[in-house]
């Protein structure tokens, strides 16, 4: 059996929880493969809103496990809480939830040095959500990080205390307030404590496990694909590989063993942050948009950044991920628009057209070029079958799909489970 996985085109925020929670029935294992609490994936069900952080979007199915993998890193406040926050459900976390042993942990002074390399680029800061993701993949990076098999270890607070230190050093050179550690520190061993009590497992072994004997693996990301750490937007990127070779790495699984790769997308484009967004709209359309779509992050707040589909970019992330399947969601944004416009093409500052995202864009200003269509105009709230949809919304899947070159699967017309179309 080969492993299915699942991410967003991109720059986050595409809807990947409501698809895994759609797609979840046809799989025996849901697994996270990066990223960590600066997710948040929405689903939405029984007229009721969840936001997962750091746990898989498969949790709410009772017959599904569901795998926190070592390209996670994980903060053990947060994941007490989401878990707390999921026992009126009547969730069996100690049956259905497991957790690697070498994902890294995420500890209360990655987050002030987060906050500290935040606030020293000033003007040029990327955005960060200040959950100590940055710092986190450093110290995994640099090898002195602490990973979820070291709370079992007798020497757990020697190895705590050695790398706090280090980070004081660095925390003393920026000059940042300390003085909110010790209370940071009490709730943070709190959860350790809770940490322990659940199933921590060597992930890699699990999940090719579960493929050799014929279960259905999904393989869930994070974030989008261009915050890439390697192919997105650098600087205004985040820190790990959010495109489909992370679930290999983030897995342990081989790149032989990867089936199908669904790409999630919106129907338009919104960013968080920093960075360069070419087709972002600052007129009433961006701002009805924003309203429309109720585009504010589900895990900061922060109002999203708001524009027109991207064409170039979308390619872009299909060529890198190997994308074979597309999901398109919250077409029902577009409702509000008598016309559409899609993004073919930029113009660079010498006057020149491209379609690919060079590496220049990511400092030069492009001028995007516009096909505008019709919209369709008309509420969608009743549209439960494809064949259905108001002939200005197939029409745009048609043109989308040609100019893509894969096939749009699915399409979402509202919040609520119930709203996804299959094709």
């Amino acid at each position: 059996m080969k492993m299915d996985i699942l991410l967003g085109l991109q720059w986050g925020d595409e809807g990947k929880g409501k698809v895994v929670d759609v797609l979840a029935p046809q799989y025996d294992v849901v697994a996270r493969f990066q990223g960590g609490p600066n997710a948040g994936h929405t689903l939405e069900f029984d007229g009721i809103k969840h936001v997962l952080h750091q746990i898989p979007s498969g949790i709410f199915r009772e017959n599904i496990l569901n795998i926190i993998g070592n390209g996670v890193v994980l903060d053990p406040v947060v994941l007490r809480k989401e878990i707390e926050g999921l026992h009126k459900f009547n969730i069996s976390f100690k049956k259905n939830l497991f957790v690697s042993k070498k994902a890294t942990i995420i500890i209360p002074t990655h987050k002030l040095l987060d906050a500290a390399y935040e606030k020293s680029k000033g003007d040029k800061k990327i955005g960060s959500t200040l959950k100590g993701i940055g710092p986190t993949y450093q110290d995994k990076i640099g090898r002195v990080a602490l990973r979820v098999g070291d709370i079992l270890a007798p020497d757990f607070e020697d190895k705590y205390n050695a790398l706090v230190e280090k980070h004081k050093t660095i925390l003393s050179f920026y000059e940042f307030d300390l003085i909110h550690l010790p209370e940071l520190e009490k709730t943070f061993f709190e959860a350790v404590e809770f940490f322990r009590t659940l199933n921590l497992v060597d992930s890699e072994y699990e999940v090719n496990g579960y493929l050799d004997s014929g279960k259905k693996v999904l393989a869930e990301g994070a974030q989008g694909s261009l915050l890439d750490i390697d192919f997105g937007s650098y600087p205004f990127v985040t820190s790990s590989n959010t495109m489909a070779a992370g679930a290999c790495t983030g897995l342990g699984v081989a790149p032989s063993k990867i089936g199908e790769v669904f790409g999630i997308f919106k129907a338009y484009c919104t960013r968080v942050g920093s960075g360069p967004f070419p087709t972002e709209l600052f007129d009433e359309d961006g701002e009805a948009m924003r309203k429309e779509g109720n585009e504010f992050g589900s895990t900061t707040g922060r109002p999203r950044r708001c524009g027109w589909i991207d064409l170039p970019a979308l390619k872009y992330s299909i060529m890198i991920n190997g994308v074979t399947q597309l999901f398109m969601m919250k077409a029902d944004v577009l409702n509000i628009f008598e016309e559409i416009k899609i993004c073919t093409h930029y113009e660079l500052p010498d006057g020149s057209r491209v379609d690919r995202l060079t590496y220049e864009l990511n400092t030069q200003d492009a001028k995007p070029i516009y096909k505008t269509v019709r919209g369709w105009f008309t509420s969608l709230a009743e549209a439960n079958d494809y064949d259905k949809f108001p002939v200005e919304l197939r029409d745009y899947v048609s043109l989308l799909e040609d100019e893509l070159g894969v096939p749009i699967k699915m399409v979402s017309v509202g919040p609520d489970r119930k709203q996804t179309i299959l094709r």
